[in-house]
């Protein structure tokens, strides 16, 4: 089984979708009624309003792949996104490091990079 599509709170659709779009370079499928579609490899991201009161929460943190944490660290921070650290190895399993670093949205959600890199 795989994730096919992931669900993202917003409070302004219009600003949450320049930033995905914008800063993280999400490939934008289309905009409908107040609900946005983005391809995120094989995994399709929605972006909207809560529908009703019980699905207003927080979202679930979404981790980016990367292949080079450092150069899109540069890249979205100088695109205009809050980093709340600095990249760092979160494991080590074998040759293989995993790098992270957290950052917020438009919307005040936080999702991370990560890149895991072999030495």
């Amino acid at each position: 089984m795989k994730i096919g599509q992931i669900a993202v709170n917003v409070e302004n659709v219009e600003r949450a979708v320049e930033f995905y779009r914008d800063v993280l370079r999400l490939p934008l499928l289309f905009e409908t009624n107040g609900l946005a579609f983005f391809q995120c490899e094989d995994t399709r991201l929605l972006l909207s309003r809560p529908e009703s009161e019980e699905f207003n929460h927080p979202s679930s943190v979404l981790y980016f792949k990367v292949d080079n944490i450092q150069t899109e660290v540069v890249r979205i921070k100088d695109a205009g996104a809050t980093f709340l650290d600095e990249p760092h190895m979160v494991a080590k399993m074998g040759d293989t490091e995993t790098w992270m670093v957290f950052f917020k949205d438009t919307e005040g959600n936080t999702h991370a990079l990560m890149s895991e890199i072999s030495s």
